[in-house]
Formats: structure tokens, sequence, C-alpha cells
């Protein structure tokens, strides 16, 4: 039996009943809401946020303050990291920024002058760079009697020639070359005046925050209202970051590729009766060089295989292959050491290092990595990145 018609409840006869309303979770609600508050994410946003870093790195290499900025960093840096470790070893320590600044001074002042006193001795020896640009040069005679003649006349053809070029180039150049010798000791006074700012920096800035104290900063009622001199203090910390992680990866890269040269150069082939000349030589010019991130790793490879070169062909295909081989582990370095500490691809340094090195030469090859680190650490700051 059917339930009686009720107009009070039921819809009238043929008349579909309208669905409820939808239900809307109150956790999306809330998640729209938030979203509708947070400030939108743009490429307004994000320019804005970087423009800071990018202006600054555009003032220092067009005004050709690179040394100048280097130095302060180096000088700082050092400078607070042998500080903490001083605290760390003897905690009633006073003035322990002041004498970390003097040891680092010192042992800065010590190793510049060793480096010199070996590149004396090694010249003085005939083991020095000149011998390895005559080993290069030798390699370059045999490579040119290989190639074809179309491909051999862009070759030099000996060492001699390679001489007669550059000297050829030096007289049409002269004004250049002159400009040189100014232009070094412009260099030498903003390294000086860049280790200056750098030690007033580490004896009179306050020291950072700890996380604690900076998330309550961060949460309090001048939060809102940042100073000036708050935001300059954060932007510097980020800088110099930066350069400390880029230094310190790179150190461990070049520190790990120079051991596993010397390995092949000093143990691997003379323990099979073909050592190579100049081969100590080699081993620390691989690891100066290496400090350039992606491009000091090719010019190494490029002088190892032609001093190699001028041995026999067998010495140089050997030494491609080991170099290939430390090639290959360098890129789970890479991801490992660099990624780790600047959040950025070895594609992506090279990309930078492009870009600045067109648009600034040899200052902005150098400078790409830490202009670039500092910029992802920016970017991840904001959970962009």
């Amino acid at each position: 039996m059917n339930d009686p018609y009720r107009p009070d409840i039921d819809p009238p006869p043929g008349v579909v009943p309208a669905s409820p309303p939808a239900l809307v979770p109150q956790a999306d609600a809330s998640a729209d809401a938030v979203r509708a508050r947070a400030p939108g994410i743009g490429l307004p946003t994000v320019a804005l946020v970087l423009a800071g870093p990018l202006l600054m790195w555009a003032a220092v290499l067009t005004l050709h303050l690179v040394s100048a900025l280097l130095a302060a960093l180096v000088t700082y840096g050092g400078t607070i990291k042998l500080a903490a470790r001083l605290r760390r070893r003897w905690p009633a320590l006073r003035a322990s920024r002041l004498l970390a600044l003097v040891l680092m001074l010192v042992l800065i002042g010590a190793a510049i002058a060793l480096a010199i006193e070996q590149a004396l001795a090694a010249a003085r020896r005939g083991t020095g760079l000149d011998s390895v640009l005559q080993q290069m040069a030798a390699a370059l005679e045999q490579l040119r009697a290989a190639l074809p003649p179309w491909l051999a006349q862009h070759v030099p053809a000996s060492f001699d020639s390679l001489r007669e070029s550059a000297a050829e180039w030096l007289r049409g150049h002269a004004d250049m070359v002159r400009g040189w010798g100014g232009g070094a000791v412009r260099v030498l006074g903003h390294v000086i005046a860049g280790v200056v700012v750098g030690a007033i920096a580490a004896l009179q800035l306050a020291p950072r925050q700890g996380v604690a104290a900076a998330a309550a900063a961060a949460t309090g009622p001048a939060a809102a209202r940042p100073t000036l001199i708050a935001s300059l203090r954060r932007r510097f910390d980020e800088l110099a970051d930066s350069f400390d992680d880029v230094v310190l990866a790179q150190l461990t890269i070049s520190a790990i590729n120079t051991v596993l040269t010397a390995v092949f150069l000093l143990g691997i082939l003379p323990l099979i009766g073909r050592p190579l000349p100049l081969a100590g030589t080699v081993v620390a010019l691989t690891f100066f060089v290496g400090l350039l991130p992606v491009v000091g790793n090719l010019m190494s490879n490029t002088v190892i295989v032609l001093v190699a070169l001028t041995q026999s062909p067998l010495d140089a295909a050997m030494a491609l292959a080991w170099l290939v081989m430390i090639h290959k582990l360098e890129y789970f370095l890479n991801a490992q050491i660099v990624g780790r500490r600047i959040r950025a691809q070895a594609w992506e340094l090279l990309c930078a290092m492009l870009l600045l090195e067109a648009m600034f030469g040899l200052a902005g090859l150098i400078c790409a990595p830490i202009a670039y680190a500092q910029i992802k650490q920016t970017l991840h700051r904001h959970g962009w990145v």
C-alpha cells in the first residue's frame, strides 16, 4: 500500500525533487582561505625578491670589485669559522675572533710564500709551468703530423711558433699590455681593501642568532616591520653562506680529483714502467685549476692528455680512459657534494657560468657559482625550490 501524499513535505506529483546542496569539506574551505590570503607567487614576486642579489652582483662585476669581494669573504668566513673552532676547544677564551684573524692572516701569508718558493724551485729544476708548456707544444707537433693537411694548418707547428705568435700579439697590443701593470696594482689594492673590510666585519658584526632565536624573532611583533639593518645582515649572511658552500664543495671535489689523478700519474704509470714527465707539476696544476667548477676539470684533463701524448699514443689513450672514469665518478660527487650544499646540478652551474662569462668575462666565470648559489639559497628560503 502506497503512503499517502503529504503536501507539506512531499513535492507535487511529477516533479523531481531537487538534490541537496553539496557539502564543502571544512578542510578544503580552510585551505582555499589560506591560499586566498597568501600572496601570489608569480614572476613579479620572484623578481622583487631576487632584485637585491642581482643588483649587488651586477654592481660588483660592472665596477670590477670581484677581487675585493672575494678577499673580504675569505677573510670574514675564515675568521668566523676559525674563531668557532677556538671557542669549542677553549670555551673560556676571550677575543677569539681577533686571535682567529691573526692566525688566519699568518697562515695565508705562509701559504703564499710557500707557493712562490715551490714555483721558483720548480723553475730552477726545469719542472715548472714553462716545462709543461714545452711538453704540450711537443704533443701539438706530434698531433700536427698525424692530422690531415687541411686540419693540421690550424695547429701551431712548434713551441717556437707559439712564442713568435705570442710575441707578435704582444707587439700589436702594447697599449693593452702596459695597462696590465696598472690593472695588477689596482687589483692588489682591491684585495688589500677587501681583507681590511672582511677583518673589520669579522671583529665588529654581532654573532648570528641561533635557530630558536631566529624563529622567535620571525614570529615576534617586530617581524612585521623588519629593519633595513636586519635585512642587509640577512643578505650578507646568505652571501657568506653561499661562498662557504661553493668553496668547501669545490675544495672537496678538487682534492678528490687530485688524489685520483696522482694515483694514476705517480702510482700506476711508474709501476708499469711508463712514468709521465712532470707528473708532480701536473698534479699540482690539477688541484689549482680544479677549484674552478666544471671548466677546471676540462683544462686539467687536456693538459694531462697532451703531456701523455708526448710519450706515446698508448699513454695518451690510457690517460684519457682513466680521466673519463674519474669524470664519470665526478658526476656522482657533484650530485652528492655540490647538490647537497648549494642545491644545484652541474648543468645549472655550467649554464650560469656560460651566461656570466659572456656578460662579464673571466670575472663572471669566477663569480657565477657563488652568485647562483646565493640565488638558489634565497629561493629555497622562500620555499620556492
